[in-house]
This record gives structure tokens, C-alpha cells and sequence, in this order.
């Protein structure tokens, strides 16, 4: 019997291991005259004698294994002249399926299968188009610049069933939500994905190695997909929004409460197979989520996460060249001319943001790898409510009617590789002045994709009253596969280049270079599944006039662990540096070393209490500054429909120096200590598939109390300060946000939301030190409440076409 038992065992891990995961696998394309009803039902006479797809192989935790045949995968491809139709059986224990109700486009706590297609098969642009256990859809664009883009939509049809054997999938992927060529027989890169959450089990059709550079690039091949056409891309998304907004102003002229009524739509045309026009018409962006704002010291802006569909879904061409930053257009324009309000105005309303009036983007990609991207925006006038001395209100124009643009041209060159000529223009009306930025760039892979070598050249010109014309270039080369890899970056910047009309800039007039090394092991041992590595230098100089910046070394370590928990150390050393912009008037500021070093824990969130964090902690040499960094993240799911959040974040520093104010001509440093301390809040009730409503709530409060102040001397070193001690210097913050969103999908590509906002902000209000009476106080403080509706309708032009025929 032993000897029965040990051939079996031995036939197993042979049949497991049989496959070579380093072989491309292909999938002869299967014509279907019989549409299956999208039900999650897998009988469908249709699905009868189709080839099956299995054997699939792991990315983690042990890349290149094939899957267990008790919890193997099963799937099916089918195509007609108007979709793509999958069947997907993961067989599993009924009891041990993951399916926590989340909105759309998110996974949450659940299993997932998916399928991944690339049209062209240029092994850089894909879709990937998921569905949860618990039927929640999940889309994907995939290039080579932007990786996954999740803001990517698309209109598709799912449905899942949960039985005794594990769960069912079938989807629908009708040929309008891609883009692919004419040709008449089409191969196109394909693959599957499935994650068991319980396990952090992935696994792949074609096996995707973590050792080799890249996602789309390792896929399998669809072979033989016959006489199909793309079809009319056309579809409009009209919608109507209302506002209540609710403000305690208490002026003379100005109303507490204004209502407004919007109307806009959304317009997606597909040009020609390849391309595709999306626009928005006079846009409404009232229910994204807020801004998360803090009290900014640095002497740079901070840059902000963008929340707007528009500004995030396909913009993969826009991003490349790190020239697009989306929040300039309406959100955080980069100019504002004062110059009007005089020194007895007082400011009644501030208009920060821009209304965006339209935008449109034209993108895609033709059969022999031209990447083309184009995109306009304008945005309207600012204006700013000013009071002035004898009593009379009036409306300063703080930014003119602005248009913004981008052009790209992205030529796909062999082994992943690419050239890319990017422009962008900022054209303001009147005499504000207008700013254009170009790029050549280029990415070039060896054909085993373990070397590359990238990089290319910039310009940037300002016309107005005075022209300015910049400089930059980036320069990088290294190994980007295997378990070992390296690096070299060298960027340059002369004094004048500016690309912050239409991207996010902080400085320029440096040469920076880094060298990085790392080390990962994928392979799992008894105790860890995965480690990884690294060591990065980096060292900065100035260019004009030339002198040395800073020095910095940094290091750390990654593993996870077999029970999916995971940790991360990592320490960085600043040497002494010379500091050119701290100093808010061109004198150089002879920074400190510093150090830091820090620890990072990630639980395992299958479970549904789970809890990690960091600390982290920093010293400043000069007066022994010290910064402590503790945070704390928890979860809990009640259960498949009802989950909780709650991140604590609480940051000390004592001792700490830096700019706080000017005298003159003067710069005045100073020592002080400061308290932040950031505390979120979220909940989430998911009522099916289709319908949700989550909650976010966030204090942050933050603070600088001045101590001592210091002169910046000409050597750039700090001396006493003499003079009389400066007023106004230390800060309280505090901001306190709250989102409530209603979603439901009524319709495919339709939706009705409901928001509730209520915001508050003070500066220098409350008692330092005592974080229960800021926290008081802001909710007492002046709130500006806002209630919204939102419905937007998607039609179809081939659906209304369909209705007139039959009528």
C-alpha cells in the first residue's frame, strides 16, 4: 500500500511540474452562431465541444507552479460578429469562496477571475476586463507607461453563480468597449487571471514570471479570429445635476444658501477602428471626493491625487514624459494675477477653482504601432469677491479664460520599446502670458528584455512681456530583470526650464544622479514567500552656478511572510547639503544630516479584523530635531455588505529648524516643535452588485510653535536673531471633511448619485497643544455643506438604432 501511495504522490508533482511555464501558450479562436445567456449558468449548448483553457500557473505564492487540480480553473473563449463571450469554472470549497459586496471597480475582500486581451498585439496595450465572486465588475487599460489604469470604463456584461463545486462566470465583451484592427484574420495577445483571497493564491493562463519586466508583454496568443468588424463606437452620457449649498457668510449682499442646476454630457465616438473621441461638455465634478489638505511648511507645492474620471481614464500617452498634471486644469491653476486688489481690499470670496467648460481627448493606436493622443481643454475665468474700504463689493478677474492642450505621437518599436514626441501648450486670453513644453523621448528594451536603456530631452518656452526658454534631460540605463537588478539615473535641468503651466514642477537648475541596486527572491522558503531588497545613492549638484545640493543613501527590505502578513524596514542618510530654496529669498541654507529609519507592517486582509501601521523615526543633527512618525490602520468587515476603516496617523517633532519668516530682505529660521495629527474615518454598506453607499470622515490637525528664531547668514549658517521676535509665525491648522456618497447603476453605463459634503478650515483658531479642543472647535467652526444629485443616462447609438428597427 505505501508503495500505491508514494507512485501516486509521485505522479502528481510530476503532472504539476509537466508544464514548461516558459512556453508561450496560444488558443485557437472558436466561432459561435449561439449566444449564451449571460447568466453565470454554464449550459449553454454553445459552450458544448469548446476547447478548454486550464493548468493554469502561479505568480505567487510560488511563481511557476501549476495550479492544484481540486482548485484548478476552467475556462472557455467563444466569438461573433458582435462580442466576445467567456466561460470561467473555479472549482473551490463552497464554504471557502471570498465575495464581499464592494463598488464597482474595486475588488475588496473576494476571488476574481478575469480576462486579459491585447487587440494589436503590439505586447505593450491591453484591457482587462474582472469580475469578483460577488459579481462586481472591475476594468482595466494596461500599457507600458501607466501599468494598470483602473479609471479605465468600459460597458460589458457579467453574471456569477456560487454552487457546491466552487463558482461560475460568464461575461459578454462586446467588440465596442475595444479598439482592434480590420484585418481579416486577427492573432491577439490574451491571458486569465484568478485569485483565490483566502490564500493570496494568483494565477495565470500564460504564465507572467516576476523575474522578467513587464505585465502585457508576457502574455499568450488568440489565434485565427476571422472576418470581424469594430463596430459604430458611438454613445452619449447626458446628465443633470443639482446643488444646495449651505455657507454661514453672514454678510450684507451675500446669500447663506445658493442653489444651481447643471446640464452637461459626455460624448464617446469611435473615429475608426483605432481611435476613439471622448469628450465632456460643460463637466460636473461636485461628487468626487475632497482633497486631503495639510499644513504645508515646505517651500514647494503639495501635489495632490487626481479624483476626475475624465482627468485619470486613458491618459496613458498624455502622462508620458511627466509633462500632465491633470489638477492644473480647473483645480490648481498654476496663475493668479493680485495685482488689482489693492492694499485696503478685503478678499470675500476666493475663487480657486476654475469651471472646466469642455475637454476632449482623441487617442488610439494604428496597426503598425503610431500612438496618437490629442487633448484640449478650456477652462473659464476666476474670479475673486473683494470688499474695498468704503464699503463697495466687486469682481476681480484672478485668471483668464485659459486652453489647454496636448499632442503625442508614440511609435511601438520592437522588444517593448518606443519613441515619443510630446507638446504641451497653455494659451491664456489676453495679456497673461502663455507657456509650451516639448518632449522627444525614448524607451529601448534588448530583445530578452533584460537591459534597457531610456531617457530623452525636454524644452520648455514662456512668451509674455519676457520670453524664457529651458532645458532638461533624463538619461537612464540598467538591468530590469532577474533576480538581480541595477540602475543608473542622470537628470538635468538648467535654470530656466518651467514645465509647471501644464505639469507639477517643484525646482529646476540641478543635476541629479542615482545609482540603485537590487536583490528579489521570489522563490518561497519555509518561512517567506517573497524578499526583496535594495540600495540606492543619490547625489545632487546645482548647475549655475555650480555647487554641491545633498547626498543621500538609502536602503531596506521587503518580505511576506508564509501567514501573508508582511513587513518592510527600510533607513535613509541625508549628508550635510546646501539648500537653495528653503531660504524663500535665493540664499543658500546649510542643511542639517539627518537620518531615518522605519518599519512597516501589512496583516493579512483576508481576515476580517486586520490591522498594521508604521513607525518611523527621523533626526535632524542640528539642535538633535527630532521626529517621531506612528501609524495605525484597522479594519473590520461585519460581513459581506458592511465594513469598517479607521486610520490613526500622529507625527511629534521637537527641536526641528526651518525658514519661518522674512524681515525685509531678511530670512528668519527658527527652532520649534509641532504636533500633526490625522485621524479617517470609513464606512461602507454595499446593497448589491450595482448599488453602495460609503462614508469618509477626516480631521487633520497640525501646528508649529516657534521657539527660538535665527538669522540666515551670508556662509548660510544660522546666528541668534537680535531683532525684535516676529509675530504671526506660528500656525495652527485644522481641516475636517466629510463625504457621503449614494451610487446606484440603474443601467449599464448609468448612474444615480447622491453626495453630502460638509468641509471646514481655520488657521490660528484654537488652543495649541490640546488636540480635543481643535477637534471642538472645528466642528463648531463655520461648516460649508453642500447636497447633491447627480443622474447620468448612457446610451447607446447601435441599442437606439436596434429599438428604431424594431419599431
Amino acid at each position: 500500500m505505501k508503495f500505491y501511495f508514494t507512485l501516486l504522490f509521485a505522479l502528481s508533482v510530476s503532472l504539476i511540474f509537466a508544464q514548461d511555464p516558459s512556453k508561450q501558450r496560444e488558443l485557437k479562436a472558436v466561432r459561435t452562431a449561439e449566444t449564451p445567456k449571460i447568466d453565470g449558468v454554464l449550459d449553454d449548448a454553445c459552450w458544448v465541444n469548446v476547447p478548454i483553457v486550464t493548468d493554469f500557473f502561479e505568480l505567487r505564492p510560488v511563481p511557476g507552479r501549476v495550479e492544484k487540480q481540486d482548485r484548478r480553473t476552467e475556462m472557455k473563449v467563444l466569438y461573433d460578429d458582435v462580442a466576445i463571450y467567456v466561460y470561467a469554472r473555479m472549482y473551490d470549497a463552497a464554504d471557502s469562496v471570498s465575495h464581499e459586496l464592494v463598488s464597482r471597480d474595486n475588488i475588496g475582500n473576494a476571488d476574481f477571475i478575469s480576462i486579459i486581451v491585447d487587440p494589436f498585439y503590439d505586447k505593450m496595450n491591453g484591457n482587462g476586463f474582472f469580475v469578483t465572486a460577488a459579481g462586481v465588475q472591475f476594468d482595466a487599460k494596461y500599457s507600458q507607461v501607466g501599468d494598470e489604469d483602473p479609471n479605465w470604463n468600459a460597458v460589458w456584461e457579467s453574471a456569477v453563480k456560487l454552487d457546491d463545486k466552487g463558482w461560475t462566470s460568464e461575461m459578454k465583451i462586446p467588440y465596442s468597449a475595444l479598439r482592434f484592427s480590420s484585418k481579416d484574420i486577427q492573432n491577439w495577445g490574451l491571458n486569465f487571471s484568478r485569485r483565490t483571497q483566502r490564500s493570496n493564491t494568483q494565477t495565470f493562463w500564460n504564465f507572467v514570471d516576476p523575474k522578467v519586466n513587464g505585465f502585457i508583454n508576457q502574455e499568450g496568443l488568440w489565434t485565427g479570429i476571422a472576418n470581424i468588424k469594430a463596430p459604430l463606437r458611438l454613445s452619449f452620457s447626458p446628465y443633470l445635476s443639482a446643488y444646495v449649498n449651505h455657507y454661514p457668510a453672514n454678510l450684507p449682499g451675500v446669500k447663506n444658501t445658493t442653489a444651481r442646476f447643471n446640464g452637461g454630457m459626455d460624448v464617446k465616438y469611435g473615429i475608426n477602428n483605432s481611435f476613439t473621441l471622448d469628450m465632456t461638455l460643460v463637466p460636473d465634478f461636485g461628487q468626487v471626493q475632497s482633497d486631503n489638505r495639510i499644513l504645508n511648511l515646505t517651500p514647494f507645492e503639495v501635489k495632490f491625487n487626481e479624483n476626475r474620471q475624465f482627468f485619470t481614464e486613458g491618459t496613458e500617452l498624455f502622462n508620458k514624459g511627466d509633462l500632465f498634471y491633470s489638477k492644473r486644469i480647473g483645480s490648481i491653476p498654476s496663475y493668479y494675477n493680485y495685482s488689482e486688489i489693492g492694499a485696503g481690499d478685503k478678499i470675500i470670496k476666493d475663487q480657486t477653482e476654475a469651471k472646466v467648460l469642455n475637454a476632449t481627448k482623441i487617442s488610439g493606436r494604428t496597426a503598425k504601432g503610431l500612438g496618437v493622443g490629442i487633448f484640449n481643454a478650456i477652462t473659464n475665468s476666476m474670479q475673486t469677491e473683494v470688499e474695498e474700504a468704503n464699503g463697495n463689493l466687486r469682481e476681480v478677474e484672478t485668471q483668464p479664460l485659459t486652453n489647454y492642450n496636448i499632442l503625442v505621437f508614440d511609435q511601438s518599436l520592437k522588444n517593448n520599446s518606443s519613441a515619443t514626441f510630446i507638446n504641451t501648450n497653455v494659451l491664456r486670453q489676453g495679456s497673461a502670458y502663455d507657456a509650451n513644453v516639448s518632449a522627444l523621448l525614448f524607451n529601448l528594451n534588448n530583445k530578452s528584455n533584460k537591459y534597457f536603456v531610456n531617457g530623452g530631452g525636454k524644452m520648455s518656452y514662456l512668451r509674455g512681456e519676457e520670453t524664457s526658454t529651458g532645458y532638461s534631460y533624463i538619461l537612464r540605463f540598467g538591468k530590469q530583470s532577474g533576480n538581480f537588478t541595477w540602475s543608473y539615473n542622470q537628470v538635468y535641468a538648467d535654470n530656466k526650464f518651467d514645465p509647471s503651466d501644464m505639469g507639477f514642477f517643484t525646482n529646476n537648475n540641478f543635476l541629479d544622479q542615482r545609482i540603485g541596486f537590487g536583490y528579489n527572491i521570489f522563490k518561497p522558503s519555509k518561512w517567506y514567500n517573497e524578499w526583496q531588497s535594495w540600495f540606492n545613492l543619490s547625489y545632487s549638484r546645482r548647475v549655475n552656478p555650480g555647487d554641491y545640493q545633498n547626498l543621500e543613501i538609502e536602503t531596506g527590505s521587503y518580505v511576506r511572510f508564509k501567514n501573508l502578513w508582511s513587513a518592510e524596514v527600510n533607513a535613509n542618510y541625508n549628508a550635510k547639503g546646501n539648500d537653495f530654496y528653503e531660504a524663500r529669498n535665493g540664499q543658500v541654507y546649510k542643511a542639517p544630516e539627518s537620518y531615518q529609519v522605519g518599519l512597516f507592517i501589512n496583516p493579512n486582509r483576508a481576515k476580517a479584523y486586520n490591522f498594521g501601521g508604521n513607525i518611523r523615526f527621523r533626526e535632524q543633527q542640528l539642535f538633535k530635531g527630532k521626529s517621531y512618525h506612528y501609524y495605525l490602520f484597522q479594519n473590520y468587515r461585519l460581513n459581506d455588505k458592511v465594513a469598517f476603516g479607521l486610520d490613526l496617523y500622529f507625527n511629534p517633532s521637537y527641536n526641528y529648524v526651518n525658514w519661518a519668516t522674512m524681515q525685509g530682505a531678511q530670512s528668519i529660521f527658527s527652532k520649534y516643535d509641532r504636533r500633526t495629527v490625522e485621524n479617517s474615518f470609513d464606512a461602507k454598506y454595499t446593497f448589491t452588485n450595482l448599488m453602495g453607499v460609503a462614508v469618509v470622515l477626516r480631521h487633520y490637525w497640525s501646528d508649529r510653535r516657534n521657539k527660538d528664531f535665527y538669522l540666515l547668514k551670508s556662509d548660510g549658517n544660522l546666528t541668534d536673531y537680535q531683532g525684535t521676535t516676529p509675530t504671526g509665525t506660528d500656525r495652527n491648522y485644522n481641516v475636517f471633511n466629510i463625504d457621503l456618497i449614494y451610487t446606484w447603476q440603474f443601467a449599464p453605463g448609468s448612474t444615480l448619485t447622491l453626495s453630502y459634503k460638509d468641509a471646514a478650515e481655520t488657521y490660528q483658531t484654537y488652543y495649541m497643544e490640546r488636540y480635543n479642543r481643535n477637534l471642538s472647535g472645528i466642528l463648531s467652526a463655520p461648516q460649508n455643506n453642500t447636497l447633491s444629485v447627480k443622474v447620468l443616462y448612457f446610451v447607446d447609438y447601435l441599442d437606439l438604432k436596434k429599438k428604431h428597427k424594431k419599431i
